[in-house]
């Protein structure tokens, strides 16, 4: 069956861009008599406004874009809110320490700035010296037991083979892992997870198809592609759509204009926006 996600963060109210998304992601899934999925990313709790989800849902509602799955409705891949979900990513953090894909990190805050102040000065693209990599099983124990603070960092020098990626509007891509930040992190030291752990759990475990996303996310599919292939775990195929833009070809911020939707709803403006917006008929 084909499903999608919509899978917006709870930072405030829903823009353009996000509406658009759920646009795309709810005609596609309409085209190929599939479903689509809200999910609410919330794992980054400093950036949560309350009051975020239901703007979100009350947005989509206004546009007619009603999903199958998600916050208020019942379905086979709850829960929606990755925050009740954490047990779900520990467990795969788990499985990628125990198979070598992985390991932990004790370094602190301030050691991880020196390094990186150190590798910048020699010209290295590194971010990270791999100190933690080399941490014997018995020493790795002693500290979690002492219940020393740990993050769950991704293994670069064991990336299993995989073919490369392919996009579904970009075709063949190159190699990109020269762009990302060395040996990433995957399970922060509260054991909330980052992005790139929850998107590729929580889209494997709710089956999703097809994963449409903006185009910021193509530098980051290199990485993900290498989380399913270290998990074992078949891929969805991606899209990653051009963003929008401004007038003058910068990108449209919601720091920078009027972007939220609400503000579209209280002008009852926003249906012939989007004809303007996403087919550019004035």
């Amino acid at each position: 069956m084909v499903l999608l996600r919509f899978a917006p963060s709870p930072t405030g109210p829903l823009h353009l861009g996000g509406l658009r998304m759920a646009l795309y992601n709810h005609l596609y899934a309409k085209k190929h008599g599939g479903r689509w999925i809200l999910r609410i990313e919330d794992t980054d709790a400093t950036r949560y406004v309350p009051g975020s989800v239901d703007g979100i849902r009350r947005a989509l509602e206004w546009a007619g874009l009603e999903y199958d799955f998600g916050p208020g409705k019942k379905g086979p891949h709850a829960p929606y809110f990755q925050s009740e979900r954490l047990d779900l990513y520990k467990t795969y953090a788990n499985k990628l320490l125990d198979t070598g894909h992985a390991y932990r990190c004790f370094c602190s805050m301030d050691r991880l700035s020196q390094v990186r102040e150190k590798l910048a000065r020699t010209g290295s693209n590194a971010t990270y010296d791999r100190h933690c990599l080399h941490l014997t099983e018995e020493e790795v124990a002693r500290r979690v037991k002492a219940g020393e603070k740990s993050v769950v960092r991704l293994n670069g020098t064991q990336l299993p083979s995989r073919p490369t990626g392919t996009d579904l509007i970009f075709g063949h891509l190159k190699d990109a892992h020269a762009s990302l930040a060395t040996d990433p992190i995957l399970l922060k030291s509260d054991l909330f997870p980052t992005y790139h752990l929850a998107s590729v759990v929580d889209d494997h475990e709710m089956g999703i198809s097809h994963v449409l996303r903006g185009e910021e996310w193509l530098p980051s599919l290199p990485l993900h592609l290498d989380l399913y292939a270290a998990l074992k775990i078949p891929p969805p195929q991606f899209a990653h759509l051009p963003i929008l833009l401004n007038a003058d070809g910068s990108k449209m911020s919601k720091r920078n204009g009027d972007v939220q939707v609400d503000d579209y709803i209280v002008r009852r403006s926003l249906y012939l926006l989007m004809i303007s917006l996403f087919t550019g008929y004035e």
